[in-house]
């Protein structure tokens, strides 16, 4: 269990499925809010929306894994074809681990994508998947202003790691 990122991006769309796949990644879990959309919306920008296409086509799997009990989570999945885990209570095991039973697919060949240390990146270590870091999409409000300054020691840290 770390609170260090395997890999930090500035965004989503600069995860390659090339790259995944020399990492051995052969399915990607997504968190939601601040990683594919702001917390504001549900609409992706053309980039995320040809990101997805993208990776559909990898043959590497995708699917979201938040912790968002709110229906636009599910609807943004079946707009774009994704499968989904809502209420998955990271960092704690639950979702992650549903995820994985659910595509039968060893941790290691597993990496977890989201905008936050303590959450996502500790959540993902915790279970033996391989953490991506990317910077929030839009920090909006004091309190994820404020988380992201506790994490500048950990993102200084793995800085080596950004791609």
């Amino acid at each position: 269990m770390s609170f260090l990122p395997t890999i930090i991006a500035h965004a989503v769309t600069d995860l390659k499925p090339e790259m995944l796949h020399q990492r051995g990644i052969r399915l990607l879990m997504l968190d939601f809010d601040n990683t594919l959309v702001p917390y504001t919306t549900d609409e992706p920008t053309p980039e995320v929306k040809y990101w997805i296409h993208l990776m559909k086509q990898s043959g590497i799997a995708l699917c979201v894994v938040s912790n968002s009990k709110k229906d636009r989570v599910p609807a943004f999945c079946k707009r774009f074809g994704l499968d989904c885990i809502t209420h998955a209570r990271k960092p704690f095991s639950r979702g992650i681990r549903q995820c994985l039973d659910r595509y039968g697919i060893p941790a290691a060949e597993c990496a977890l994508v989201g905008d936050q240390i303590y959450t996502d990146t500790l959540g993902a270590t915790s279970c033996g998947v391989q953490a991506i870091l990317v910077d929030a999409i839009c920090n909006h409000n004091v309190w994820l202003k404020l988380r992201h300054v506790a994490e500048l020691p950990f993102i200084h840290a793995a800085e080596k790691r950004r791609i």
